[in-house]
């Protein structure tokens, strides 16, 4: 039986500072820094994973930046996107509240084709810290209400659940393996990083090419400042 391969964009968002870059460098290259630049615009990058005998599955990571001037190009970002994690810091309750925007924002401008919303999972971070600005009842009544697929506590400095949790997102995706679960990560790809000066001129409705290898993209645009989420 020939092998089936998948290619699946999943996007990374939330507010600034929460981990989004942290947890894309984490996972698709088992590393961790404390001194990260602030995503401009999008940053991009490649997971493979093996995920049946006979099936790969590959997860391309669109790390969204938090800062409220990129909200506007959302909706370009999020385009042809299978799936999604909304990040907040578990010791600040801004972010927590400020990720059921995050997801009436995706809901917004992104639909399934059969008009269904993709499945979006919510990552609590920065677990390893505390006190924690918010309950973890609050965390699970927090993600039923918002029509999230569950919710999952990590901690990207420590390597605490980033598996498990883009495991759970893959599942959601492509549905589980046939008699297991996952099997480890394969190569990741993460060649390099390319810098795009300008992404569109006129119209936002143009389209940016998915890449088809672990390059490292950087896109930006001079965007408003107000929040365009509805």
């Amino acid at each position: 039986m020939g092998s089936r391969d998948h290619l699946f964009k999943v996007l990374v968002v939330g507010d600034a500072a929460v981990g989004k870059t942290s947890l894309v460098q984490r996972y698709s290259q088992d590393t961790f820094s404390k001194h990260y630049k602030s995503t401009v615009g999008v940053d991009f990058a490649l997971k493979v994973l093996q995920w049946s005998d006979s099936e790969m599955v590959r997860l391309q990571l669109w790390d969204i930046a938090g800062q409220e001037r990129f909200t506007s190009m959302t909706r370009l970002y999020y385009r042809d996107a299978s799936a999604c994690v909304i990040m907040f810091d578990v010791t600040n309750a801004t972010t927590f509240s400020n990720s059921q925007k995050w997801k009436q924002d995706l809901d917004s401008k992104l639909t399934l084709p059969n008009g269904e919303p993709v499945p979006c999972l919510l990552l609590a971070n920065k677990c390893d810290l505390s006190p924690w600005a918010v309950s973890r009842d609050q965390v699970d009544r927090f993600s039923r209400e918002n029509g999230f697929t569950g919710w999952t506590e990590t901690s990207v400095k420590e390597n605490r659940n980033i598996n498990e949790a883009m495991r759970r997102v893959a599942r959601a995706v492509l549905g589980p393996a046939p008699g297991s679960a996952c099997l480890p990560p394969l190569t990741v790809f993460c060649v390099f990083r390319v810098l795009i000066e300008k992404m569109m001129s006129n119209s936002r409705e143009d389209l940016v090419p998915l890449a088809s290898q672990g390059d490292y993209i950087n896109l930006q645009a001079k965007t408003s400042s107000s929040w365009a989420c509805c």
